[in-house]
């Protein structure tokens, strides 16, 4: 984009963001170099590039747009050849009104925009950008096909092999080591938790768990599967020569300069191995309890229950849901100088200072229980126990929580009330449960409402009768739905919000476990006692405009 200098001089005169004197000394300097102005100007320091490609935006009635906060549309980019992103400086962004956004170096650049329209059968929304952004974006968007085009070629060279040695030689050959630093580069871009490597029958599927929701990324040829999972579990330090069994490790690598550690768990499938990768990114540490989406309500009710000295805190709910990032949140609270902290996980996800971490390994027969019994030796005050499989983890945990020891642990349950049964089906005596428990949370993760593009509406009159509104619930709030925007991907969210059902057990509820009283008689008692259930939570979420009533009934049965 372009224009003279006394035009943009007096543009940006006129915007404020320069003074007449640096004006007349950037003219000066433009004289004796022969560069334009502008370039003169943000090599001065004078305005930035983001300002000046604003500023000529704005002038020729054309929206700026920051490629650095906005989120791009891999769909979008799909129907526009590589050949005009580059040849044009420019890369779809997402979908306005039926219309195509593409972000442009040169917005007036009447032909790019013919050749765009012709192509893509869209009309064209442009937005200016500037060159250094999309020439960034444009790398990041064709580093990735380009890899796995790399890739494709060079498996149709080779025949698809079971031999160990061609394996590990395909493994660590450039493409292959490219294509699974590129995908994994992408997944933590995009802010994915899990990672899926699925072989076909004709080909690899590519996954991405974003916001607990898994979307399509990509497939590649089912020639590269084998040497895409043997290089996954090499990284892995797995074996590779072993196909027939699950197998699990760790991965610890730095991406985009931030810390990783990536969870592989591979699983026989009949067209060859199922590769997961959970993303773990130590560098955002560990969350605030109250960052996570507690309501001022069930925190208060959650933090009477660690704060006790002793006692046992049941945190339950499906994989995923954010069971142990709730711990450990609770942990950090917990860790002062003057109390050991000991836990016994499977595996460790985040390490914390100050605090000991023991590592489940069955290979050298260091189970839950095992570790349990020599932990307890060691002088804790708070244990923590990733998770409670079988009964003897069950026993020693709840005797631990009876001999002084507060104990903080995981459980698979649907609610909290439930989580009491699962505990006496490990043939755990009723007394001692009762005696033992403190508090159990079962705990959601719904995805928040993006909050450029959310949509207002008011519901109709009994609409949400059904799914447990409240009576004194008026039907004139306005709640909020999924929209779609560039920022969010189109999903209409971005981002997730722990729903909670925090339960304390009181005399009642412990006379209850005693007599073996049903989980519908316990739940009774419970919301009696103040529990305000999953659902209730999650409505209060829709009415405070932090998510959708849609999303509340996908992750609440």
């Amino acid at each position: 984009m372009s224009g003279d200098s006394r035009h943009l001089g007096a543009l940006l005169l006129e915007e404020g963001l320069l003074t007449s004197d640096e004006l007349e000394a950037a003219v000066g300097s433009q004289h004796e170099s022969g560069l334009p102005l502008g370039q003169v100007l943000i090599d001065r320091g004078v305005v930035t590039e983001a300002q000046l490609v604003k500023a000529l935006g704005e002038q020729i009635g054309v929206t700026y747009i920051d490629l650095s906060e906005v989120g791009v549309d891999p769909s979008a980019v799909a129907v526009v050849p590589e050949y005009l992103i580059k040849r044009y400086t420019l890369l779809p962004v997402g979908f306005e009104d039926g219309r195509l956004v593409v972000a442009m170096a040169d917005p007036a650049n009447v032909l790019a925009i013919d050749d765009l329209r012709a192509v893509s059968g869209y009309d064209i929304l442009p937005r200016v950008a500037t060159r250094s952004d999309l020439d960034e974006a444009i790398r990041r968007q064709t580093h990735f096909d380009e890899s796995v085009s790399d890739l494709a070629e060079l498996a149709a060279e080779e025949s698809e092999t079971d031999d160990l040695e061609g394996l590990t030689v395909g493994a660590e050959d450039a493409p292959v080591v490219k294509l699974v630093n590129t995908i994994i580069t992408r997944a933590v871009n995009e802010r994915a938790s899990d990672i899926h490597l699925e072989p076909g029958e004709k080909d690899l599927r590519i996954r991405f768990r974003i916001d607990g929701v898994l979307h399509d990324v990509m497939s590649a040829p089912r020639t590269i599967a084998n040497a895409v999972v043997s290089r996954v579990k090499i990284m892995a330090d797995l074996n590779i020569a072993e196909r027939r069994v699950p197998q699990d490790g760790r991965i610890s690598l730095r991406v985009t300069n931030r810390p990783i550690d990536l969870r592989a768990a591979t699983l026989p499938g009949i067209f060859g191995e199922k590769v997961v990768l959970r993303i773990l990114d130590k560098s955002a540490g560990v969350a605030e309890l109250s960052d996570l989406g507690f309501s001022e309500y069930n925190l208060k009710r959650y933090e009477s229950a660690y704060s006790k000295p002793y006692g046992a805190i049941l945190v339950t709910g499906p994989t995923g849901s954010g069971k142990t990032t709730t711990l450990y949140s609770t942990l950090s609270i917990l860790n002062r100088p003057e109390v050991n902290i000991i836990t016994v996980e499977d595996p460790v996800e985040y390490r914390l200072t100050g605090i000991t971490q023991v590592q489940v390994n069955r290979k050298a027969g260091l189970f839950f229980a095992t570790a349990l019994k020599s932990i307890l030796r060691a002088d804790p005050d708070i244990v923590l126990i990733g998770e409670v499989r079988d009964s003897e983890t069950a026993q020693i945990a709840v005797e631990s929580a009876l001999t002084g020891h507060l104990v903080l642990t995981t459980l698979h349950t649907n609610d909290a009330p439930s989580s009491i049964g699962r505990l006496l089906d490990m043939d755990v005596e009723p007394f001692l449960v009762g005696s033992s428990i403190d508090a159990v949370v079962a705990q959601r993760l719904g995805r928040l409402l993006c909050s450029r593009c959310r949509v207002p509406y008011v519901p109709e009159e009994g609409a949400l009768d059904s799914l447990g509104w409240q009576p004194e619930w008026s039907y004139t709030e306005e709640l909020y739905k999924a929209g779609g925007c560039g920022v969010c991907s189109q999903t209409g969210y971005k981002g997730r919000v722990s729903i909670n059902e925090v339960m304390l057990v009181n005399e009642e509820i412990q006379h209850l476990i005693v007599e073996r009283a049903s989980a519908d008689r316990i739940a009774q008692a419970a919301r009696e006692y103040g529990m305000k259930t999953l659902r209730e939570d999650g409505l209060e979420k829709v009415r405070k405009g932090l998510t959708s009533v849609e999303e509340i009934l996908r992750v609440i049965a």
